[in-house]
């Protein structure tokens, strides 16, 4: 199997967060890069949008400008998560080409491949995961809080969704990115979200299964543990490329700082993107 590049990164904001995310996926796509997992958090805390999502009146823009939470588009489809702190999240992403393992050139597939390493990081915690199997879609437009719902391969505890994932498909690569809770605001989200009914009710975090709520860098080693684990991976920690960061500073700059790119939804099929299992 090739060798995988393993990144922790610093907190950032969300255009950072996000252009870094592409630039891991465009430098796979070109092959200047190994496929890489990545660990990171968010500073200031942050609402991502689906790439195909309405910007409407179930998320609460006026509270965001408010309290000083970031508002960003992802380049990956699904519905809005929080994105708050390393107290209280750890965020993964992946970026592979379809020959880095058995299964990678298949969406599900990849959600199956992905969510086995996540769920035994996350046994490794003594938190009873497990995945969830193949759902249809949805007839309904679906809600405006990703954790308000569980797709395939998707990550729960007796019924509750841990992990929200999404994923994005080009020239023969992915991106998946996701969070993983270790706790939650429960007034910030509420207020966040303010029509969706409780936000809540279908999720659980680390915190409420453990009784405790771990930290960031224990989250991160029981994960990584967990890949190596379910997969054999030679995951090596590793660095940024200078391709990658210039590719990370014309995106923030031309892209994921804009106005025009978070307030405007875009449609999948324009670009191959937002391939989300929601």
């Amino acid at each position: 199997m090739t060798g995988w590049r393993l990144l922790i990164t610093k907190p950032l904001d969300g255009a950072h967060n996000m252009a870094l995310d592409e630039a891991l996926l465009l430098a796979r796509i070109q092959g200047i890069a190994p496929p890489t997992v990545r660990f990171f958090s968010w500073l200031p805390p942050a609402v991502s949008l689906g790439y195909g999502q309405p910007l409407d009146a179930r998320i609460n823009v006026e509270a965001c400008r408010r309290l000083g939470v970031d508002l960003v588009r992802r380049p990956t489809g699904g519905s809005a998560i929080y994105h708050d702190t390393p107290e209280r999240e750890v965020t993964y992403s992946i970026a592979a080409r379809a020959e880095d393992f058995d299964g990678s050139g298949d969406l599900l597939g990849t959600y199956r491949w992905i969510g086995a390493g996540l769920t035994a990081g996350l046994r490794r915690l003594g938190v009873p995961a497990e995945m969830v199997p193949v759902k249809p879609s949805d007839s309904f437009a679906p809600p405006a809080f990703c954790f308000a719902r569980t797709g395939s391969y998707e990550i729960e505890v007796e019924g509750k969704k841990l992990v929200g994932s999404a994923q994005r498909r080009q020239g023969g690569a992915f991106l998946q990115h996701g969070s993983v809770l270790l706790g939650t605001d429960v007034e910030m989200v509420r207020l966040l979200f303010p029509v969706e009914g409780d936000p809540l009710a279908g999720l659980t975090t680390l915190e409420a299964e453990l009784g405790r709520r771990p930290t960031f860098e224990e989250t991160v080693e029981a994960l990584v543990a967990g890949f190596r684990e379910a997969h054999a991976l030679r995951l090596t920690p590793g660095h940024l490329t200078p391709e990658e960061v210039r590719f990370q500073e014309r995106l923030v700059s031309d892209k994921y700082a804009t106005e025009g790119w978070t307030r405007e939804a875009r449609v999948a099929a324009d670009t191959g993107a937002g391939l989300g299992v929601r």
